[in-house]
């Protein structure tokens, strides 16, 4: 069963249809804003993986050797590629928000302006 996807000419977006018979008539309509000038476009191809082939991706050593477990911009991008592959929500936003503020500091560690204060401890 393919999957069309028609870009629209009024607000540039691009909407996505399963087309069940092609026999039928089909006028394919704007799923963002309602304009019925759409033009077809080329879709890339999407496979769908399993979830252990998924999760045997993760746990490949050539990609976890990238990982530099003291670079929070490292841990971040891993953490969204294991998010992305499980399908899992690691936290959305809040997560988002502690990756900025891990690598804020880290930048700030880098620099030598960071850490903590040896007067809190």
């Amino acid at each position: 069963m393919p999957i069309y996807e028609y870009q629209c000419q009024e607000c540039r977006r691009i909407s996505s249809f399963l087309i069940l018979n092609r026999e039928e008539p089909f006028t394919p309509r704007c799923r963002h804003c309602g304009g019925q000038q759409l033009e077809r476009v080329l879709s890339r191809v999407h496979v769908r993986l399993s979830e252990e082939t998924r999760l045997e991706r993760l746990a490949d050593p050539d990609r976890l050797g990238r990982l530099d477990e003291n670079d929070p911009a490292s841990m971040a991008r891993v953490m969204k590629e294991m998010a992305q592959a499980t399908g899992e929500d690691f936290g959305g936003e809040d997560l988002d928000q502690m990756v900025e503020e891990a690598v804020e500091e880290g930048y700030r560690e880098q620099e030598g302006g960071g850490g903590t204060d040896d007067a809190e401890l």
